[in-house]
């Protein structure tokens, strides 16, 4: 299927699997039919199951939109409490589109889980409540994980959500990443299990011996026709070197230390800081993507771990570090912008209560990733190491990220490296089947017939006077057609906080809207109880630092109280009447 067929079908509001090899430009379609949306300010959620995959699309992972987190089940007073969170319910049910990309390392267990969360929250037993559901990625690439106490994880396509949102299939066929025919040849070969002879040996005769210092060069992100993110050169005074790609975070761990120890100059350590009830604290750990210790370099190459949208920086971005000073850290960006890093805290809450909380600069070090966090991106030049595969499709995704067989080198293959999932395998003759039944009924409609099914779901016709039988026919269509458009009325609190999103001060917002400073206050605790990672770091700017420092050592010295809440009189009662309540109150959102 083509490109233009997958965008007419996708217009129809079917819910669709998007899918085709690695570089047939799916992500490009999903831009293309994005842009379409929002033309039409049709309200979309823009997902992957991925952080680093989200970013690419400009959205968020798929388990933060949706409310589940890592949960692997939900009871019914779990799905009360997520249907209830201003931050989840707002855009589930406003959504008529919803996106998840990289599709293939999502459970099972948790698209149902998005699927029950969508239809509460949109009172509709519908498939997804309703909503237009198009899910995008390629079963040969990696599966997803079962990570201990979890049930065993399954393709997505083994959900029941799968099976009841009865997904129109668009495979597409074109290739518009690799530009090299003996290159697509390989991939061809790995993808219908028939590697022959020549093509190993093609690979093989791209082995060469790892050098300490690694390979000259340089790298940054750009974008292609297929509007996936490549490597380009050239950038930041070329100082990105060819990314390379390893099976195990160890031989990552090992690659970004050595090359750390190879930048010249004086090393500087950040510790995390951690409060709270050690168990959580050490999930959090584990689960955040910076380093309990991180160690930088002016000259160390690194990528930010978090979303932070008022400084532009999302889960993925890569750079160099340009300062490394005890407590200030600024990274180059690829795109050439300097950002002055600040820390980030990750939380565990219950209710207004912080169970846990861990501060860390979000960066690590990004000489080398893993095979599994490079799913999505493209390469003009890559390192890679498969002489340690463990997973079938592994070989198949590290490969196909490069563009050609120039731009390759590898460290070596093991047995394991050049197969593919044979589920995967077996589902790709069905899903191939499926879509050219999808390309026929699209032949089978009439250019007329088509436009109307776009209109019927992208928009509406306009009402003419001179269709209506008379003049109260047509007014009485209009009030309708009025009435069914009329927008939800938002409530009180995210209207603050899309003002506060807009970069304005608490009094900025207080004037605005004729409220009080407290009452702004108070609308901003109840957005960060329901969304604790919402950042209002520039609020900090409404108090002097060494006003905001001594408040914060008050609460520091009162400690948390019983039960995990900060308490404002004894703070109050500590600083004495040349501090107000409502200066605490700012203070304690940081805390």
């Amino acid at each position: 299927m083509t490109q233009t067929d997958a965008l007419n079908i996708l217009k129809t509001g079917a819910n669709v699997f998007l899918t085709g090899p690695a570089g047939s430009g799916k992500t490009y379609v999903l831009r293309e039919y994005l842009r379409c949306l929002r033309e039409r300010d049709i309200p979309v959620g823009i997902t992957a199951s991925t952080g680093i995959a989200a970013t690419h699309m400009g959205g968020t992972t798929i388990h933060s939109w949706s409310g589940i987190g890592v949960r692997d089940s939900l009871s019914e007073s779990d799905l009360e409490e997520i249907a209830e969170k201003s931050f989840v319910k707002s855009k589930v049910a406003a959504a008529k589109v919803l996106i998840i990309d990289e599709i293939s390392m999502l459970h099972h267990f948790r698209l149902d889980l998005i699927d029950q969360i969508m239809k509460k929250i949109r009172k509709s037993d519908e498939p997804f409540g309703g909503a237009q559901v198009v899910v995008c990625g390629d079963f040969f690439q990696l599966p997803p994980i079962s990570r201990g106490g979890e049930p065993d994880a399954h393709f997505a396509y083994h959900s029941l959500a799968w099976k009841e949102a009865k997904f129109a299939v668009c495979y597409l066929e074109e290739q518009h990443r690799q530009i090299d025919r003996e290159y697509v040849g390989i991939l061809n070969g790995i993808r219908a299990q028939s590697i022959s002879q020549d093509m190993l040996n093609l690979l093989e005769g791209r082995i060469v011996i790892k050098e300490q210092g690694g390979f000259g060069g340089s790298g940054g992100y750009g974008e292609d026709g297929s509007g996936d993110v490549i490597i380009e050169d050239g950038q930041i005074g070329g100082n990105i070197r060819p990314t390379r790609l390893y099976s195990h975070n160890s031989d990552v761990d090992a690659e970004n230390e050595r090359e750390l120890n190879a930048v010249s100059g004086q090393s500087m350590e950040y510790k995390m800081l951690a409060h709270g009830n050690k168990k959580l604290i050490e999930g959090l750990k584990k689960s955040c993507l910076a380093p309990e210790n991180l160690k930088l370099k002016v000259g160390a190459q690194v990528m930010f771990v978090k979303n932070n949208r008022e400084l532009n920086y999302a889960n993925g971005t890569r750079g160099i570090v340009v300062e490394a000073m005890y407590d200030s850290i600024v990274v180059k960006t690829l795109d050439g912008r300097d950002i002055e890093v600040p820390r980030e805290s990750w939380h565990v809450m219950e209710g207004d209560r912080v169970l846990a909380e861990i501060e860390q600069y979000p960066l690590r070090l990004a000489w080398a990733i893993t095979i599994h966090k490079s799913q999505g991106m493209s390469l003009d030049s890559a390192h890679i190491d498969l002489s340690r595969s463990f997973e079938k499709g592994m070989g198949y995704v590290a490969l196909s990220r490069v563009r050609s067989l120039l731009g390759l080198t590898l460290t070596g293959l093991n047995d394991i490296a050049l197969h593919i999932h044979p589920e995967a395998f077996e589902f790709d003759a069905y899903f191939r089947e499926r879509s050219k039944k999808a390309e026929a009924q699209l032949m089978s409609l009439s250019s007329d017939e088509l436009k109307v099914r776009h209109e019927k779901f992208l928009g509406q016709d306009p009402v003419r006077r001179e269709d209506c039988e008379s003049e109260e026919a047509f007014e009485a269509l209009m009030k309708k057609r009025s009435k069914k458009n009329k927008k939800p009325k938002i409530p009180t609190t995210e209207v603050t906080r899309s003002l506060i999103d807009a970069g304005k001060s608490i009094r900025e917002v207080a004037g605005e809207r004729g409220l009080s400073f407290g009452t702004v206050l108070t609308h901003i605790e109840h957005e960060k109880r329901e969304d604790p990672r919402w950042n209002i770091s520039h609020l900090r700017e409404a108090l002097p630092v060494t006003r905001f420092k001594k408040i914060a050592m008050a609460f520091h010295a009162v400690g948390m109280q019983e039960g995990g809440g900060r308490a404002l009189s004894p703070v109050k009662e500590m600083l004495g009447n040349s501090f107000t309540f409502e200066e605490i109150r700012l203070v304690r959102l940081f805390l």
